[in-house]
């Protein structure tokens, strides 16, 4: 990554456990084009490092997680802001900034540590489990900018309710759901009482993770995600051949040894 990448994201490594850190605390953490392409640079670390089996990804300081896209940025950075040249561009091409967009099939934690605004929601929507603090907030203020909420906003409906996604993002700046609240909807998958908590419960969780077969996880969230994008008899069949082509793998072996061994599992680290 170049200087300024790191200035405005941090990714450290640590017990095998990427911790990508959004830094810009003084505009609430809100997406650049600098920041986006650092993030793009970082799930692909993420998915080529066989060393790194889980990603945790938060915000730096206490109040704000991610307030979405930096308003000054829209118009401000290029010739037109962190948008030009986007018109023709298809989805999957123009937003890799977060796991799912990167199709990143390590475990991802999303510890929030704030307010979520906007395409912050992008983060808790695209991750596998979502660590929050009673404290925390979400909401979307596209339409109260003057733009459309489409993309995180259909996350919403997926990850939690359809009322949840239209109430969020009709209403706009005038409504925060707390936190409590986004857990009883299924948005948040664990609360705890602050920041620190949240941060040590994605971290024992990714440590829990890694003591899991690679390989296995991977198929294993493939197989899961895949069902939101198809109908049910479609999934299990997809299901039923990951599954199936676990049974060549090393792991599949390993593991039934290693616990009538009664020993830890030694896992081979292939890339998903």
């Amino acid at each position: 990554m170049t200087d300024n990448s790191k200035l405005e994201l941090s990714f450290v490594v640590e017990d095998q456990i990427a911790i990508i850190t959004l830094n810009r605390p003084h505009e609430g953490n809100a997406l650049t084009s600098t920041m986006i392409a650092a993030l793009n640079e970082s799930w692909t670390r993420v998915i080529r490092d066989d060393d790194i089996l889980v990603a945790i990804i938060t915000g730096a300081g206490e109040r704000h997680f991610c307030t979405g896209a930096s308003v000054s940025g829209l118009h401000k950075e290029g010739e037109g802001g962190i948008l030009v040249g986007q018109e023709a561009v298809p989805h999957k091409e123009a937003n890799r900034f977060t796991p799912r967009q990167c199709d990143v099939w390590k475990p991802v934690i999303c510890a929030v540590n704030g307010l979520v605004n906007g395409g912050g929601l992008h983060f808790v929507v695209d991750s596998d489990i979502v660590v929050a603090p009673k404290s925390a907030q979400f909401m979307d203020t596209h339409v109260s900018v003057g733009a459309v909420g489409a993309l995180e906003n259909i996350g919403l409906a997926r990850r939690a309710t359809l009322g949840t996604a239209l109430l969020l993002t009709l209403v706009g700046r005038d409504y925060r759901m707390p936190a409590e609240r986004a857990y009883q909807l299924g948005l948040v998958d664990i609360l705890e009482e602050d920041a620190a908590a949240v941060m040590a419960t994605a971290l024992s969780l990714a440590r829990s993770i890694c003591r899991n077969s690679p390989q296995a996880t991977a198929l294993s969230k493939r197989a899961i995600w895949k069902s939101e994008d198809v109908g049910y008899h479609e999934a299990l069949d997809y299901g039923w051949e990951l599954l199936k082509s676990h049974w060549s793998h090393p792991d599949f072996q390993e593991g039934p040894k290693a616990f009538l061994e009664k020993r830890p599992a030694r896992w081979t680290t292939r890339r998903p």
